[in-house]
């Protein structure tokens, strides 16, 4: 343990009638209010990495509703450690106040460096980081979402002894960190299905790098779009279901792949009375700027 936790506890979930199906959500959202989910799991070992080689400096990169910028920020901030953000797009230098995401990272005090979208797409390249290195002199290097093989040992511990009663896992895909921890750490007689926030099936390469077991695969029917994209179906769903159940999702991963949940249950996708675990990679930070996105489109906000 780095810092305080919460609990994640498994919440049963109200699916529809008829199905023979049990749904389980395991509220990871919990763990911590500003490092949670996925982001807790997957900076943990990071985190003790860095602080066993000494390192006083954190770097990463992410967009600007990005959950892993607020989640570094927020543990660096509780750590000690200094935090640096790569922002994708410049146009963003002079709006901080007005982003949510990069509000709170800046309160937590990140230090950004706005690029343009063309360079992002350098990040990973040697001289694009020995730029980084020139210019914020030695830091220790997160990945964008923060996917590596630390962060696949945290995401490992994410499912208990308790959770060999479940036949399927699923949980929302970005970079396939999440994914590949839980695959490795899952039973031979568990499916783990991953619903990707991307449009496109490119992540299946990804995860194949990190995990030797065939117990998995990707739904990519509920990107609605693609990543960030959402309609007003998906948001009268994400408002139902927390009036239904009391548990908050947010826009761009845990609610598509809930909504993909529930749709697959409709069509009988999962065997007759089976047990389904759901994981909340928490992501709720994001819900006030997208709102703001959804205000200026005039549609319907997530309550």
């Amino acid at each position: 343990m780095i810092f305080k936790l919460g609990h994640s506890i498994n919440q049963q979930v109200s699916v529809p009638d008829n199905k023979g199906a049990e749904l389980f959500i395991k509220r990871e959202d919990e763990i911590h209010p500003f490092v949670s989910g996925n982001k807790y799991r997957k900076l943990k070992y990071n985190l003790l990495e860095a602080k066993k080689k000494g390192f006083k400096t954190l770097l990463t990169f992410g967009g600007a509703f990005s959950n892993h910028i607020a989640a570094v920020a927020s543990a660096g901030n509780l750590l000690g450690f200094k935090t640096i953000g790569v922002i994708r797009g410049n146009e963003l230098e002079d709006k901080i106040s007005d982003n949510e995401t990069l509000s709170f990272a800046k309160q937590n005090g990140m230090q950004f460096k706005f690029v343009s979208r063309a360079d992002y797409r350098d990040k990973t390249s040697k001289a694009f980081l020995a730029k980084l290195k020139e210019e914020f002199n030695d830091f220790y290097l997160i990945p964008e979402g923060g996917t590596n093989i630390l962060a696949i040992k945290g995401c490992e511990e994410i499912l208990t002894e308790a959770d060999n009663v479940f036949d399927y896992i699923c949980c929302a895909v970005g970079t396939g960190g999440t994914i590949s921890g839980l695959i490795n750490c899952s039973k031979p007689s568990q499916q783990v299905l991953g619903f990707p926030a991307l449009k496109g099936d490119f992540l299946r390469q990804d995860i194949s790098k990190f995990v030797a077991k065939t117990n998995w695969d990707l739904i990519t029917d509920y990107h609605f779009g693609g990543y960030a994209k959402i309609n007003e179906e998906l948001v009268t769903f994400i408002n139902q279901f927390k009036k239904t159940n009391a548990i908050p999702l947010d826009p761009v991963y845990t609610g598509k792949m809930m909504f993909g949940v529930f749709d697959l249950i409709n069509k009988d996708y999962f065997k007759k009375d089976s047990k389904i675990l759901a994981i909340h990679t928490g992501g709720l930070q994001g819900i006030k700027g997208m709102n703001s996105v959804l205000k200026n489109k005039n549609l319907s906000i997530i309550e």
